[in-house]
């Protein structure tokens, strides 16, 4: 294979040239008719659907962006991945986080001091594990130190630590106590500000609460802290610490194999943060919360989108070609920024969880070999459920100077399957009114003399839906926007997989802490707050 940078490729010319011409004159007036809807669509996983019919594409752009994949060999860079070869440079390591969903290659080994281990029987091994002890959580058989069944779980953890499994849990808390899934109610503490800790802990009966600590090496500042906020409550209820903890981290860090927690549960450095929510970081709580079978059905859904994302002809491979007309709006198009607008309210986390899936992967100014690059990478993301941002920021969306991106995702039915009608129509039709509404003002506007009320359209977006937000179709929602920043980042020929720029203000605040900064200006804002 060939990794080269993409502004040397011969895709890219022709796609240069193509945007000259065609790119920001695309007519959606005119294109956007009922037989491109219909067109303009392919399958998903576990039951959902891909829309291209707004996206500023013709016949010829498909054309050379499925020119641009087999350039860039994108489905043998994604089969390389699988197979496990080092595809994080900067840290030296393979990355396998859709192992932890299912083999869609050849087996992984690794090589240690202990022998070969096959990495895919470790995940499976870690995921029977954990499933296994939120069986016997919800068996009564683990119980509190105070003798009581548990009730609520509390996840203790930062970045993808906590964003993926929080977005996760919210978007199946409703299906989930519907369904008679509900298990445990579910609460999570990220932020190293008191406040948080303070008010979630607060509001769990301790006596019933088991908290899962995630850290992956086992140091992180802001998980830590709140550990020991958490161990010094429980001391102070009168209850132990090591009977109402877990941990999930690796094997090589100090909270492995340690009495001071009822389990350990295991993951390794080639799965990152981000990438993690199917691994026992989202595996625990979401087991816990709505019961293993539950989150198999999450993985199953994952898996088999990874599966259809080997699929080498854009038309037929939805991450594959979401991932190209975004890079065709982000280098040709001059598009810098995606708005991620789920017209559901289970995924009002959901834009958090990408914003930091695809700016912490794809937010690279060097390719993989550390040498700068000289086009755009990745975009802004940004993103809040419909309606409420109907009511906030799509006024700029419509009217503003900047173009933004749309990624629609809407289902035909509510979770709770709880409505009234009003108006000759209940609220999920009105939720889906609204959002079959702005994808065609966005895309068509509309013509006024008073200039305030002219809405220039051209607008793109794209739409992912189906018939309900279940466990499966989560699943093939994730795998599916983990899958796109993956082809994304071997388009540009970048490390998608590391995450060097959180690292310098870690470095800084030790020092701050330890009151030796050595900078001036850091000295002066520390004294701003009262640190030195």
């Amino acid at each position: 294979m060939n990794y080269v940078n993409f502004d040397k490729t011969a895709a890219y010319k022709r796609l240069q040239d193509h945007a000259a011409k065609a790119g920001k004159s695309f007519d959606f007036k005119a294109i956007l008719t009922a037989g491109r809807v219909e067109q303009c669509r392919l399958p998903m996983a576990a039951g959902l659907n891909y829309s291209w019919a707004a996206k500023a594409v013709d016949d010829e752009t498909i054309k050379l962006l499925q020119a641009l994949a087999d350039e860039q060999e994108l489905i043998a860079k994604y089969k390389a991945l699988l197979n496990g070869e080092v595809m994080n440079t900067g840290e030296q390591r393979k990355v396998l986080h859709q192992l932890s969903r299912g083999e869609q290659g050849q087996p992984v080994m690794e090589n240690g001091n202990g022998g070969s281990r096959n990495i895919g029987e470790f995940y499976r091994k870690e995921l029977d594990r954990f499933c296994e002890f939120a069986g016997a959580v919800h068996a009564g058989k683990i119980k509190s130190g105070a003798g009581k069944p548990f009730s609520t779980v509390i996840q203790i953890g930062i970045g993808g630590s906590d964003l993926g499994p929080r977005a996760l849990y919210l978007a199946l808390e409703n299906w989930a106590a519907t369904e008679g899934k509900k298990k445990l109610n579910a609460k999570f503490i990220s932020n190293v500000d008191p406040d948080d800790a303070s008010a979630i802990v607060n509001s769990a009966p301790l006596d019933q609460t088991l908290f899962i600590l995630v850290s992956k090496s086992g140091t992180t500042q802001e998980t830590l802290a709140n550990e020991l906020f958490v161990k010094d409550k429980l001391k102070k209820a009168g209850l132990d610490s090591a009977k109402h903890m877990i941990a999930v981290t690796s094997e090589t860090s100090p909270l492995a194999h340690n009495p001071a927690y009822l389990d350990s549960f295991y993951i390794d450095d080639y799965i990152g943060g981000r990438y993690s929510s199917s691994s026992a970081v989202g595996g625990c709580v979401l087991s816990l919360a709505f019961g293993p079978e539950v989150f198999r059905e999450f993985l199953a859904g994952a898996a088999e989108a990874d599966k259809m994302a080997l699929e080498p002809d854009i038309l037929k491979n939805a991450a594959l070609l979401d991932a190209l007309i975004g890079v065709w709006e982000r280098n040709f198009l001059g598009y810098p920024y995606t708005a991620v607008l789920p017209y559901s309210q289970a995924l009002s986390r959901f834009p958090a969880h990408l914003q930091q899936l695809d700016m912490e992967s794809n937010g690279k100014r060097v390719n993989r070999n550390g040498e700068s690059v000289s086009y755009s990478t990745g975009p802004v993301v940004f993103g809040e459920p419909g309606t409420n941002g109907q009511h906030s920021f799509y006024q700029l969306l419509h009217q503003g100077t900047d173009i933004v991106p749309l990624q629609f995702i809407g289902f035909f039915e509510s979770q709770r399957h709880d409505d009234i009608i009003v108006d000759n129509s209940d609220s999920q039709t009105k939720l889906k009114a609204n959002l079959a509404a702005q994808i065609v003002a966005f895309a068509k506007g509309q013509g006024d003399a008073n200039r305030n009320k002219d809405f220039p359209g051209g607008r793109p977006s794209s739409l992912i839906y189906g018939k309900r937000l279940d466990p499966a179709a989560l699943g093939s929602l994730l795998a599916h926007f983990e899958n796109k920043v993956m082809f994304q980042g071997f388009v540009w020929n970048i490390n998608s997989f590391d995450q060097e720029g959180v690292q310098l203000g870690k470095i800084l605040t030790k020092k701050v802490l330890a009151g030796n900064s050595g900078d001036s200006a850091l000295d002066a804002y520390s004294k701003i707050f009262d640190i030195i």
